[in-house]
């Protein structure tokens, strides 16, 4: 792939990652939550917003982790990557600290003109950076939604 190519390739991934186009951001879904609602659930809706929110942490920084190859432990589907406990406010706000901050180290890897984002990685069967973006930017599409909705049924949405 050409440089030219691959700065667009990587404006349109980074916007994807961080701007949700056609979506609301993860940052929006989650902004202003009260304490209170955090670990509440509704009837046929198994997860709260608290792990809702933690398992979108949770995954991304398994696929970062992941990407970058280094001393990757894979977790187990799926006790590792839903909490079992509930969160309170000083958790929300650094599970949504870390979410961003592991979103810009990944863009920032992504970035790096060292790393092909087509080339499978070597440590994968298969898997490309291209791949881990799109995944990234799926699921956590997937799971703020989930959030939306959650807070609509529980009254705290427009």
């Amino acid at each position: 792939m050409d440089a030219t190519t691959r700065q667009q390739l990587l404006a349109h991934l980074t916007a994807l990652l961080e701007e949700g186009h056609a979506h609301v951001t993860f940052e929006a879904a989650t902004a202003d939550v009260p304490a209170a609602l955090l670990n509440r659930t509704v009837p046929e809706l198994p997860y709260s917003l608290w792990q809702l929110a933690e398992h979108v942490r949770i995954a991304q920084h398994d696929i970062l982790a992941f990407s970058e190859g280094t001393d990757y432990q894979e977790l187990q589907w799926p006790a590792d990557y839903w909490p079992a406990d509930e969160g309170d406010a000083a958790r929300w706000q650094a599970t949504l600290t870390q979410v961003q901050q592991d979103r810009r180290r990944f863009l920032a890897y992504l970035q790096d003109p060292a790393h092909d984002l087509l080339a499978p990685l070597p440590h994968g069967s298969g898997q490309t950076l291209l791949r881990e973006a799109l995944l990234i930017a799926d699921h956590n599409a997937y799971h703020t939604g989930q959030i939306i909705l959650l807070r609509r049924l529980l009254g705290n949405w427009e």
